[in-house]
């Protein structure tokens, strides 16, 4: 069946802010404290219009992600905006040369304008029937400015956000720094927190080594973590490398965050290269890519976890029961506000943003359920582009 609905035009706006006290590490990759420097950054809001007024928005993406926009920007025009299956397949087809970024603002926007149809959050169409979710406090990596810069300020503040609630604490530690120091990480904040707990660690591949990296999974299985996500520099793909660690060491891995979308991802549980499979709106096709994913966990008796924070990601794990914890990151016990002034109802994703329990909520307005500051937006604009 067809609606009456036609997709009329897509505008990418893009604006400018400044970040303060944080700067980028020795590659100039990780964002790290960095007392008194000032960065300027450059984030996005996208729009799908239609012919009834209904605007499905998005806020996130990156250069990549909209330059395939552009790429796919006729095949959207005059298309019905309920499709969302035909255009995720269309398109999954259609960006399969590249890593289809693209797609999943397409996709988020989409059902934004589903949610605004029906007058109901995401959440709801997904089936959802959690209004808060437990999170955890995904930290900056390890800088050498004073801020996260030894295993006693990780474990500091792994204690803080204890003491706020939060039920789980994930460290991003330090680039080419010495591995002793990650164990040190490891074995500190453990005995820091003690047992109650739930403690993670992301080396986001910096391991130059698979040795580095079973040293660390070792330390891992000491301090009793909850999981160790891509270790070493492989990127994160290899399925026999992950396979060759999980036989070494008890500690469950996490892995999935780089490959796109639900094949790859089934390929890595069935390869035995995970324990936990990673998924992601933005990267992984969307709303629609995501929860394809996260079910295909699910029949493998897997739980999913959500890389990153974000208003789609929050109603998906509404509707999801092989979860755990909403990732809320990334924190700094210095770095008070990391967000662009961009939501004008109250929707944050900074450390304070967790109730005593340590939980988020869950958008309950139509569609994702939150408002953009469209006067900041204008305000701040630095380029657009529109397809009509």
């Amino acid at each position: 069946m067809k609606s009456a609905l036609r997709i009329t035009r897509l505008t990418v706006h893009q604006y400018g802010w400044d970040l303060t006290d944080l700067g980028y590490d020795h590659n100039g990759f990780n964002l790290v404290y960095e007392p008194g420097n000032r960065l300027r950054m450059t984030g996005y809001v996208f729009t799908i219009e239609t012919d009834a007024g209904m605007t499905g928005e998005y806020v996130g993406g990156n250069d990549v992600s909209y330059a395939q926009v552009g790429m796919v920007a006729q095949y959207l025009l005059g298309k019905d905006p309920l499709q969302r299956e035909r255009i995720y397949n269309d398109l999954k087809r259609a960006l399969r040369k590249h890593d289809r970024f693209g797609l999943g603002p397409i996709d988020i926007a989409l059902w934004d304008i589903a949610g605004k149809l029906y007058g109901v959050p995401v959440c709801e169409l997904l089936g959802g029937y959690r209004e808060t979710l437990p999170a955890y406090a995904s930290t900056f990596h390890g800088d050498e400015a004073g801020g996260l810069d030894s295993p006693q300020a990780f474990a500091e503040f792994a204690l803080q956000c204890q003491q706020m609630g939060y039920p789980a604490f994930k460290i991003h530690g330090w680039g080419k720094g010495p591995i002793e120091r990650e164990i040190a990480n490891v074995l500190a904040v453990r005995e820091q927190v003690g047992n109650g707990m739930d403690l993670m660690i992301d080396p986001a591949c910096e391991y130059d080594t698979f040795a580095d990296a079973l040293k660390v999974g070792r330390a891992c299985d000491e301090a009793s973590f909850l999981w160790y996500e891509d270790p070493f520099k492989d990127g994160g793909v290899s399925g026999f490398a992950h396979r060759k660690l999980r036989q070494m060491i008890r500690t469950p891995l996490l892995i999935g965050e780089h490959v796109r979308a639900l094949e790859p991802h089934v390929d890595l549980i069935l390869a035995e290269a995970t324990d936990f499979v990673r998924a992601d709106a933005d990267y992984d096709g969307g709303i629609t890519g995501l929860m394809k994913i996260a079910h295909a966990a699910e029949g493998f008796g897997l739980d999913c976890e959500i890389h990153a924070p974000g208003p789609a990601h929050r109603h998906c794990m509404a509707a999801l029961r092989n979860t755990n914890y909403y990732e809320l990151g990334l924190v700094h016990p210095k770095v008070t506000h990391k967000e662009a002034p961009i939501y004008k109802d109250g929707y944050s994703d900074e450390l304070d943003a967790v109730d005593a329990r340590g939980h988020v909520p869950v958008p309950q307005g139509p569609g994702l359920g939150v408002e953009i500051d469209w006067d900041y937006v204008r305000k701040n604009e630095v380029g657009k582009a529109v397809y009509e």
